[in-house]
């Protein structure tokens, strides 16, 4: 069964999410009504330095990569998404043609979505479509609900398997794929006002906090699979990644005028977990969490915790003792930043990491300007531009 799309304003919220919020959170412009995208760019403060260094980023790819050609993959879903959110923010029309340009081609290229890191890059052609009202983005979101509801295996629980439709590895859910369909899930809610794919999302998220969450607050990689893991090792960007689209759902439930408590529980306990583990010489996070010094400090998983914690912190999800830690990250992660002479490199990101032991995560190597790094970075310069103390 094909899933219509509305595009009229829901007129029901869901009765288990509904609230009102108790307090004006940072990113409402005008009392008691949801930030709007004049309000979302003030609120990012267009004239600071982390935009000007965010949008000298993304004018760099467009040099070093003129043909935007990054493929139907994940890790353009990440940067791309990060670009869709620089043109709202600054208005800068080349960085939206860049992002244009990525999608046309990859609509001309051809694409498959039968995985969680093959439906990721709905993420940004759903804010593209948004933002431009192309009617040819529409068919990968069409393609995405069918992916959810006919392609992807689910794992006894209902949880929907990283690797989609092979069982190869074993059906499993990894925390990669909370991003990964999370992304369009919460963008396709945000731009249609039909709740159906972001209640979709919080019933995964629940599944993803029974199944993964540990006692400790961290996120272990993935439930049983083909690759052995050590069940005392945590991977930081895999809990960068939850951290991120964890403060993202509630951020639309937030917009919404809902919220989820069990989601929202969650995440504190996470992110009192990821305080607890920052280095405090530089502000990052090590690749394993839980084993300081031990292998080696990662810019994309800072760089999510410092995005994640300013976007709940700014709808109210996550409290004020974020922002010293937020401010320390950023200090970190700007450092990991090198410009060159053809402009700014985003340096020491951890390359593609399947669920494994510890000795596997220490041996991943650790690479520049990859697209998913590089979108990490973005996001948490968007993300904290504007906040107290940035």
């Amino acid at each position: 069964m094909t899933r219509h799309i509305a595009l009229l304003p829901v007129l029901l919220a869901i009765a288990c999410h509904a609230s009102t919020p108790s307090a004006q959170p940072y990113d409402w412009c005008t009392a008691d009504a949801p930030t709007d995208e004049a309000c979302f760019a003030t609120k990012r403060d267009p004239t600071s330095a982390n935009m000007a260094l965010a949008l000298a980023i993304a004018r760099r790819q467009a040099v070093v990569q003129p043909k935007a050609d990054f493929g139907w993959t994940w890790g353009a879903a990440v940067l791309v998404g990060s670009l869709a959110d620089v043109y709202r923010v600054t208005g800068d029309a080349p960085t939206l043609a860049y992002g244009r340009a990525w999608l046309d081609a990859s609509l001309a290229n051809g694409y498959t979505m039968t995985s969680s890191d093959t439906a990721a890059p709905t993420g940004p052609d759903i804010a593209l479509w948004k933002l431009t009202g192309n009617a040819n983005y529409h068919k990968p979101i069409d393609d995405f609900l069918a992916y959810v509801d006919h392609v992807a295996l689910r794992t006894p629980d209902g949880g929907l398997n990283h690797m989609g439709a092979t069982d190869a590895l074993g059906v499993a859910i990894w925390v990669d794929s909370l991003f990964m369909f999370g992304q369009p899930m919460v963008r396709l809610a945000l731009a249609t006002g039909d709740p159906s794919s972001l209640n979709t999302m919080g019933t995964q998220v629940g599944i993803f906090v029974d199944q993964l969450q540990d006692s400790s607050g961290f996120f272990h990689h993935a439930t049983t699979n083909i690759f052995p893991q050590d069940p005392d090792v945590f991977w930081g960007r895999g809990n960068g990644w939850v951290v991120w689209a964890l403060a993202d759902y509630l951020r639309a439930r937030k917009l919404r005028g809902e919220e989820d408590a069990k989601v929202a529980t969650a995440l504190r306990k996470l992110v009192a977990a990821v305080i607890a583990a920052q280095d405090p010489a530089t502000g990052l996070w090590w690749t394993v969490l839980n084993r300081p010094g031990e292998t080696y400090l990662e810019t994309s998983a800072s760089a999510l915790f410092a995005a994640g914690m300013a976007r709940g912190w700014r709808v109210g999800v996550l409290g004020d003792e974020v922002l010293p830690v937020i401010a320390r990250a950023m200090v970190g992660v700007k450092a990991r930043v090198v410009t060159q002479a053809d402009g700014p490199v985003v340096t020491g990101v951890s390359g593609p990491t399947n669920p494994g032991t510890f000795d596997t995560y220490k041996a991943i190597p650790v690479e520049d300007d990859l697209p998913y790094g590089i979108g990490a970075v973005v996001f948490a310069l968007i993300e904290t531009s504007g906040l107290p103390g940035q």
